[in-house]
């Protein structure tokens, strides 16, 4: 069955919403974070290269002259849809109706980014030889350690408008890439062309 491509946009829409609650109501805990950003790294972008395949692969069935541009918004237009309002949704929920989720979210980043320093620190200091050198990798890490105190991190938020944009901004790259891929592949080739005029 053939669906427009604002139809499938919403679809994509309503299953990134229901992955999101999912993940909101039984793994907000302590790897709430780590949970959201496998999501975001490898269940969505397979849900969404689907959902752009079938749109797609749908009107590539039921037409035989398929222009790259059709293909191309095929793919992208569901795409676009479903992760722009997302992106809307999800930023209100966690700015406006559970902001305590904002906040665990936050905290666990930052902690993250305190796990990933001091292994980098500990692995680095393993190999270093020379006193020189540690003396100054020492320095440096506890150079950066306050960035990570109780004040430095109180007002820390990245779940703001600014930074949703930027996660967008970057969502739409893949989908641009992967509308071209698709364009590319499903699009009439000129063998076909060819050999419907000779006829």
């Amino acid at each position: 069955m053939t669906k427009s491509p604002s139809t499938l946009g919403i679809i994509l829409f309503i299953a990134t919403m229901i992955i999101f609650f999912v993940a909101y109501f039984f793994f907000s805990g302590i790897n709430y974070f780590e949970t959201s950003l496998k999501i975001n790294a490898f269940v969505l972008p397979i849900i969404y290269a689907g959902g752009a395949f079938w749109s797609v692969k749908t009107f590539w069935n039921k037409n035989r002259v398929v222009s790259f541009k059709d293909a191309f918004s095929r793919a992208f237009v569901p795409m676009f849809i479903g992760g722009i309002l997302s992106i809307f949704s999800i930023y209100a929920f966690l700015n406006f109706a559970d902001t305590d989720a904002k906040k665990l979210l936050n905290y666990q980043y930052v902690q993250r980014q305190k796990k990933e320093l001091d292994t980098e620190y500990q692995s680095a200091r393993k190999i270093m030889k020379h006193q020189k050198d540690i003396d100054e990798l020492d320095q440096k890490y506890k150079e950066r350690l306050p960035s990570f105190s109780p004040e430095a991190i109180k007002d820390k938020d990245m779940l703001t408008a600014s930074h949703f944009s930027g996660y967008f901004a970057a969502i739409l790259i893949f989908y641009v890439v992967l509308s071209v891929f698709f364009g590319a592949f499903f699009r009439t080739r000129t063998v076909y062309e060819e050999t419907e005029n000779q006829e």
